[in-house]
């Protein structure tokens, strides 16, 4: 009888769910009480903080490649250094990273022996254009990618590629102001479609732009953003802002004309943001916060402007120089798929509040006092990572992907060369009996999951490599220093038989 009455007072989609359990879109994919059968597991990269090669083969110079280590690096990031060439007394680990140009074949096996099925990585836009505002492409930099995606396929490995990860052409940036200016739309463009068409039958999954919600807390990483002495920082982001989301989906429309077959994500760094404590100053801070962040997906998901947006502009007098066409190419051209990084939540406070503070990652906010904290003071929150997911997938109702989550940690060689680091799968091990729950028991519809920094790489906000991520050591230190040999971690067998069992044995 109380099945009848569910029926016909709550629906059958709520009766599947409590007669069932909520695996949902797992479920369907015939993977009854876990992930999907084809559940794409993998690691992701950046090109800028693994390629090197910053002047091969006619590769042009990038913000990226600017940003030096040591203490002036958030200065330049934040786009209040004005550093747009290679200064004297400064190391710029960008230019070798971990020599990815040159030993990608060895690194994309070792990630075929953990049994990897996709490989998350970046183009570099100054390989592909040099200047970025080119007509031809070079040549040179659209082979490397083409033979990159080949060796991936060679393995079994499907490429998840993201179009921009932080890389801004220094010349656009000299010229034209970064992505404060529209005409980047258009050279953008040109550079999607080239991708598009040389790429078709190689890559299935692309995604727009890295992290795209940075562009409001590290502007010259994020577009490309140098700010002038008195010069409204705030409307300058979101015109930047403005002209991504527009160019994104240009994107978007160019891929699905060119290859209907292709899934186009868009990606921000996420993490929900918790009240300090339930005072409503700091419950609607936290709100706020989550608007915030929630801003770029909601345009590039949804195709429109949130009221809460129009609003916050219009009382901060910023025009983004929307044009119909810009209306027109958002609504009809969102994205197929939600990506996202996930380090840590954070938490708000409102005004009048003495909450200590903390800063992860590049969002400051409040100290969680319930939460470990990272080597790097990042809050540790496995829970955290089931609450996000929810979050993300309740607001869009669109497949998720997560394509960054790790820890950064100082990793020791013992003298017979392992490397020991369980705190490294125990990090992991949480975060994916989290992600699990939030598949299985609350019907998020995950496609896949990417640890950042598979290998050792170099950290996009302190610059260093000690901060280290991966299941596979790389001989280099903070200063440059080292032979690059590859070696593999405690935590490499303990990944290979994670995806060998599809997330079941995380023993």
């Amino acid at each position: 009888m109380w099945r009848v009455l569910a029926l016909g007072i709550l629906g059958p989609w709520f009766v599947e769910r409590l007669l069932h359990g909520a695996a949902g879109p797992a479920r369907e994919k015939g993977c009854k009480m876990g992930f999907r059968d084809d559940f794409l597991w993998g690691g992701a990269t950046a090109a800028n903080q693994c390629e090197g090669a910053y002047n091969v083969d006619g590769r042009g110079l990038a913000n990226v490649d600017v940003m030096p280590h040591g203490k002036d690096r958030f200065a330049v990031g934040m786009g209040v250094r004005k550093m747009l060439d290679f200064e004297d007394g400064y190391f710029y680990p960008a230019q070798t990273g971990i020599d990815f140009y040159h030993r990608y074949k060895e690194d994309i096996a070792l990630f075929a022996e953990m049994g990897f099925k996709t490989f998350r990585m970046s183009l570099a836009w100054t390989r592909i254009f040099p200047n970025g505002d080119e007509t031809e492409p070079n040549e040179a930099g659209l082979a490397f990618y083409e033979d990159v995606f080949r060796e991936c396929q060679k393995h079994g490995i499907e490429p998840l590629v993201t179009i921009t990860h932080f890389d801004c052409p220094i010349h656009l940036i000299k010229e034209y102001g970064g992505w404060r200016n529209r005409k980047l739309i258009d050279f953008y463009k040109n550079l999607a479609r080239v991708l598009f068409t040389r790429y078709k039958g190689l890559v299935k999954y692309w995604l727009t732009f890295n992290e795209i919600n940075m562009i409001l807390h590290l502007p010259f990483m994020g577009a490309g953003l140098v700010f002038e002495e008195g010069e409204d920082k705030k409307a300058v982001e979101y015109l930047a802002a403005h002209n991504e989301l527009v160019a994104s989906a240009w994107a978007t429309k160019i891929a699905h004309e060119i290859d209907p077959d292709v899934k186009i994500g868009c990606m921000l760094a996420a993490g929900s943001y918790y009240p300090y404590s339930c005072r409503p100053e700091d419950v609607r801070a936290a709100q706020l916060a989550n608007q915030d962040n929630y801003f770029f997906v909601d345009v590039q998901s949804r195709g429109y402007y949130p009221s809460y947006a129009l609003k916050k502009l219009e009382h901060e007098g910023i025009d983004v120089g929307m044009t119909d066409e810009d209306k027109q190419i958002l609504a009809e051209n969102t994205v197929d798929f939600i990506s996202f990084s996930y380090y840590s939540t954070r938490c708000a406070a409102g005004e009048g509040s003495d909450a200590p503070k903390t800063e992860g990652n590049a969002f400051a906010g409040a100290k969680n006092p319930y939460l470990k904290e990272s080597q790097w003071g990042w809050a540790i929150d496995p829970l955290g990572f089931r609450i996000t997911l929810n979050d993300l997938y309740d607001r869009y109702q669109k497949p998720l992907f997560v394509v960054e989550n790790g820890l950064g940690a100082k990793d020791v060689v013992e003298e017979d060369g392992s490397i020991n680091d369980d705190y490294r799968i125990d990090y992991l091990r949480q975060h994916i009996e989290t992600m699990r729950d939030a598949v299985v028991e609350d019907g998020v519809d995950l496609l896949g999951y990417t640890t950042w920094g598979p290998i050792d790489l170099v950290s996009a906000g302190t610059g260093e490599m000690s901060k280290r991520y991966g299941f596979i050591y790389v001989d280099r230190d903070d200063a440059g220093n080292g032979t690059l040999a590859r070696s593999k971690k405690k935590s490499f067998d303990w990944y290979k038989k994670v995806i060998a069992t599809n997330g079941e044995d995380l023993s």
